[in-house]
């Protein structure tokens, strides 16, 4: 069966809770589970690739997650700076002649070559993380997005709450709607705190390669430090590790995003890493395969939004300790419809 669904439908209370343990499961396990033995997962990760302590770390757990718990076959492909979607295209095309049943793309960039495969291959089934335009539209393809700007208002609001100079910043990895979405909402979660807050924003490149260069991150801080910021949060994957490092240095205080980046950064920087705007692309990744293992190949567009649990912060390192009952309520808001959150 396949249909749209909405990410309440598919995304449970009891998922939420579920890591990756990674590894193999037992044939006992397997059969347990009530895997479907016929399903191939296969990712096809975004710049920066498995290792970015980030976004498609965040997929890659949700796949390692599938492995272990579903017992299911996976494979992993990576993209590499500058390519054009032909490449990408090329690269789906290799994952069906491996026998894949089940290909995520993981970012944006996928978004014309999910659309041209899955036309190509209906028999396969697709789907496509950060994306919900027209390109990757198709009766075989799962658009799995995200309310980002909900998560980055609360990030925002903590870093306004936080700041002792009254000025922050924001690193983007390159400057499309996507990103924007972090952007916009970090800015009105600021200023909902402070209305005169100063906010310095940077995007890093025109391409993919604003995700996974930590020295363009690492400048980009530096400079925003100097100029009297004293909170940057990033969107910008493999790059915020230049961020830590800048913070770190400086004495300074950053933001992580996608994963808990005060758990997945190295650990010399992890302490300045206040909170995280968290996305959780691994339940997105892990329940978009257990419907396949279950027979119901998910298609449309799913959204995981505040209330559904698909976006949230993180208080690891106890450095929000002190501010988590206001952006508590600021939360409530947002899900009682009180606050509507920016997204452009």
């Amino acid at each position: 069966m396949r249909h749209t669904v909405k990410a309440a439908s598919v995304m449970s209370v009891a998922a939420l809770a579920l890591t990756a343990c990674g590894g193999s499961s037992t044939e006992d396990e397997t059969s347990a589970s009530g895997s479907g033995s016929d399903v191939k997962a296969c990712l096809a990760y975004d710049v920066g690739g498995r290792g970015d302590q980030s976004f498609n770390d965040s997929a890659a757990k949700g796949l390692d997650q599938a492995e272990d718990e579903l017992g299911i076959e996976t494979e992993e492909v990576e993209a590499s700076q500058g390519e054009n979607d032909a490449a990408r295209e090329d690269r789906l095309n290799q994952l069906v002649d491996v026998g894949c049943t089940n290909i995520i793309g993981v970012g944006f960039i996928y978004a014309k070559a999910i659309g041209n495969a899955a036309k190509d291959n209906p028999d396969i089934n697709f789907a496509i993380i950060d994306d919900a335009s027209d390109a990757s539209k198709g009766d075989n393809i799962a658009q799995l997005v995200f309310a980002e700007h909900e998560g980055s208002f609360l990030v925002g609001a903590a870093a306004a709450l936080k700041s002792k100079s009254g000025k922050i910043g924001f690193i983007g990895g390159t400057d499309v709607p996507l990103i924007n979405k972090f952007e916009a909402g970090y800015k009105a979660g600021a200023k909902a705190v402070n209305p005169d807050i100063d906010i310095q924003v940077k995007y890093l490149a025109e391409d993919g390669s604003g995700f996974a260069d930590p020295a363009k991150g690492k400048t980009a801080a530096e400079g925003m430090y100097d100029k009297g910021a004293d909170v940057i949060y990033h969107a910008a994957g493999g790059s915020g590790a230049g961020l830590f490092e800048a913070a770190k240095e400086n004495k300074k205080m950053a933001i992580g995003v996608d994963s808990d980046q005060a758990k997945t950064a190295e650990e010399d920087v992890q302490d300045v890493i206040i909170t995280s705007m968290v996305k959780n692309v691994n339940v997105a990744v892990f329940d978009y395969l257990k419907s396949a293992t279950e027979g119901e190949d998910i298609s449309g567009l799913v959204e995981f939004n505040l209330k559904d649990g698909g976006v949230s912060y993180s208080t690891t390192g106890g450095k929000i300790d002190d501010i988590t009952d206001k952006l508590d309520e600021y939360k409530q808001q947002i899900i009682d419809g009180e606050i509507t959150v920016p997204s452009k």
